[in-house]
């Protein structure tokens, strides 16, 4: 199956992120600051070109390195102003500019938790693509003329499996059954099982707010993204994955170390996955991680 670029298990994700937070605080004595300079950290490595994150071996050593250098920064500034420095970076980029950060990511921000799932996909859709998305609910075309081709672009594809959804919804119990068997599939890293549980033009999306280190474009093709979530969800003894309620419907919550590291919503048609929605941003998670949740 082929790989997916920039896919990490959820604990190698999280323990990132951690040794991070580690070096900042450890060099800024303080977490707020060290939370800053993390997630400027993150900024630095979205606003690289794919070509140029592509050539670089060792991710967590670049982000650590670059932690280490704004960590300097603010010391040196500290030093040079008599005081400890707010929460702003000392990069080129200022507290009022948009991170580059994963597009879906700051696209999901706000407003569209509210969102139904098709809604969702016709904002993202228009936004990230910068197309018109059509209305998710659309009357599918004639048979056969709707089906994407190979070379069909990932916003076409995810309209696509929004008209199959809307064309074959599926039941309560058949979605229940059919959650469970995403998240056994995954608990015995059932590639092929998996993969007849997904669409063939199935799509996820992947949303880390540009706090974490994930996949920057939607992953198009069952096999694909089956692949992806199987990297994602992979068998440790830190991390379970439970079927919740999410959003009013049945999806996929996975916990490292007892906290919430990933909510996956499933867009169902008929008895497939046409889409998929991992939520891995950890200011989203945080309501997660409350102890009424």
């Amino acid at each position: 199956m082929e790989p997916v670029v920039d896919t990490m298990p959820i604990g190698e994700l999280l323990d990132e992120r951690r040794h991070l937070l580690d070096v900042a605080h450890w060099m800024l004595g303080s977490g707020i600051v060290a939370e800053h300079v993390t997630d400027e950290a993150y900024r630095e490595w979205y606003a690289l070109s794919e070509h140029q994150r592509d050539r670089i071996g060792a991710p967590r050593a670049w982000l650590t390195r670059v932690v280490g250098s704004i960590s300097l920064g603010r010391l040196a500034l500290s030093d040079r102003d008599g005081g400890p420095q707010g929460p702003v970076g000392v990069g080129s980029r200022g507290p009022s500019d948009p991170a580059p950060a994963d597009g879906l990511g700051a696209l999901w921000a706000g407003a569209l938790d509210a969102l139904t799932p098709a809604e969702r996909a016709a904002r993202v859709l228009n936004d990230a693509f910068g197309s018109a998305a059509e209305d998710p609910v659309s009357t599918a075309g004639p048979a056969g003329r709707d089906r994407p081709g190979p070379d069909t672009e990932p916003s076409d594809r995810a309209r696509h499996s929004l008209r199959a959804r809307a064309a074959r919804p599926t039941p309560p119990r058949v979605e229940d059954e059919l959650v469970d068997a995403v998240r056994q599939a995954c608990a015995d890293e059932d590639a092929d099982r998996l993969a007849t549980l997904l669409d063939p033009d199935a799509v996820a999306f992947y949303d880390g707010g540009g706090k974490v280190r994930t996949l920057t474009r939607p992953v198009v093709g069952g096999p694909r993204v089956a692949r992806s979530l199987l990297t994602l969800l992979a068998r440790h003894p830190r991390t379970t994955v439970h079927t919740r309620p999410v959003n009013g419907r049945t999806g996929l919550v996975a916990r490292y170390d007892g906290q919430v590291a990933a909510v996956v919503c499933l867009d169902l048609a008929g008895s497939r996955v046409v889409q998929v929605w991992v939520v891995l941003n950890p200011d989203k998670l945080r309501s997660w991680n409350r102890p009424h949740a």
